[in-house]
């Protein structure tokens, strides 16, 4: 089924009024929620992701909206290689929108996985955005002590069906340092020196249905700016926690494509824009 194929007549409309609970992930319950994704993937084959990072420490010079998708992967680069991920937010959908009811209460869910990596104390940040987190709920002291180990991490993943499957698509916005920091995870090592390398471990990784919001923007009437601007201009509400919580931006980030697919795409759907990061468009 095509990513097209969303929201037709014959399929049953999501489920708005249900309750959504944001699943936790720390080491103490990684195994256990990946077994659950693993049975629930094939029903909700539409992932919806966002992260959480220490900011950027290695920035552009110049006007960057000018610069080339080399210069800005070599920028991304130099970044995830320095730094290390926070959170992962994980939403999943089926074909209607509907999201997987897997709470003891038969509420909704989506998925918040905190990392063990990063050390504040220790590690390279930029401090605006680790207070910016900080304000917005991290707990840094439980990740470092609580977390998930990111090797332990890719070892699940591997085998949940998030990747390596063609049958699943993945909705971002504004998505190349995300897929930066996986790829990273996935394959534990620094990223490939050139983009076309990158593109092509995300490629095999994460397939070719990955829909970054933030490019699909440029075929958008009236459409800028980052994912809590765009939401609001198109009246989507934030259904559960905050903003810059991996989790929370995992379902407005899914929310917000559905309503512009609905809105911008209805004749010929975003199949076509499919397989392109914003900032690192190849064509």
């Amino acid at each position: 089924m095509s990513i097209g194929d969303f929201g037709s007549e014959s399929e049953s409309k999501p489920e708005k009024s249900k309750p959504i609970t944001i699943r936790e992930v720390w080491s103490s319950n990684l195994d256990y929620e990946f077994e659950l994704i693993r049975e629930l993937i094939d029903h909700y084959p539409y992932i919806s992701m966002d992260t959480e990072f220490p900011g950027v420490i290695y920035r552009p010079s110049g006007d960057h909206r000018l610069r080339r998708p080399e210069s800005h992967y070599r920028l991304l680069k130099s970044n995830v290689d320095a730094l290390n991920l926070i959170q992962l937010g994980i939403t999943l959908s089926d074909a209607s929108g509907n999201l997987p009811a897997a709470g003891s209460g038969g509420e909704c869910c989506i998925w918040q996985f905190n990392f063990s990596d990063f050390d504040v104390a220790r590690d390279p940040h930029a401090s605006d955005s680790v207070e910016l987190l900080r304000r917005q709920g991290v707990d840094f002291g439980r990740n470092l002590s609580d977390g998930v180990d990111s090797g332990r991490f890719a070892e699940l993943m591997m085998s949940s069906g998030l990747v390596c499957n063609d049958s699943v698509s993945w909705v971002t916005f504004h998505s190349a340092y995300d897929f930066g920091y996986l790829v990273k995870i996935l394959t534990r090592r620094e990223l490939p020196r050139g983009l076309e390398g990158f593109l092509e471990i995300v490629r095999v990784f994460f397939g070719n249905r990955v829909y970054d919001v933030k490019h699909l923007m440029k075929f958008c009437d009236s459409l800028y700016g980052g994912l809590d601007r765009v939401s609001r201009m198109l009246e989507v509400d934030r259904a559960v926690g905050k903003c810059h919580q991996a989790g929370s931006d995992s379902l407005l980030t899914w929310h917000t494509f559905e309503k512009i697919r609905d809105v911008y795409f209805v004749n010929d759907g975003p199949e076509k824009h499919a397989g392109v990061l914003y900032g690192l468009e190849v064509f």
